[in-house]
């Protein structure tokens, strides 16, 4: 059974390819969401018959995550295959995650603030998993919107 998990809120965009949740192909791609999600998507569905998609819907580049969700809800509406999402926490070692200027995404006990780095912080880049856990993912795949409306 062939799902694909896909890391938007960073560059390079992240997607791998699990066959029975076992990680099989992962592809790195620099470049917008935008342009580089329905290549890729073209050539994944070409080769393979899809049966889930997961993705990372908080936090991160909001564009990315909107234009993901679109996207990939797209896909699965009109595939009639499961979708679900979790957060980016989960796949980059609990690391703060860049949001605005010098500001980044801080997960405290299951809170999530936005605020300034201390110096000896380090960042870890995200990662796919060697096996989807579906512990960490949900059903409610909305985007999770971390900052106050401007």
């Amino acid at each position: 059974m062939i799902e694909v998990f896909v890391i938007s809120i960073s560059n390079p965009l992240l997607i791998g390819i699990y066959n029975d949740k076992q990680l099989i192909e992962e592809i790195k791609q620099e470049g917008m969401t935008s342009d580089i999600l329905p290549i890729i998507f073209k050539e994944i569905i070409n080769k393979y018959d899809l049966r889930g998609v997961y993705y990372v819907n908080s936090p991160g580049s909001y564009m990315s995550i909107k234009v993901s969700y679109i996207f990939l809800k797209t896909l699965c509406i009109t595939k009639k295959i499961p979708f679900f999402a979790s957060d980016g926490f989960n796949f980059n070692n609990n690391s703060p995650i860049k949001a605005l200027g010098k500001k980044y995404f801080i997960k405290e006990n299951d809170t999530i603030k936005v605020d300034f780095l201390d110096n000896d912080i380090k960042i870890h880049d995200f990662k796919l998993p060697n096996n989807l856990n579906n512990k960490l993912f949900s059903e409610n795949t909305l985007p999770i919107y971390n900052l106050p409306a401007v």
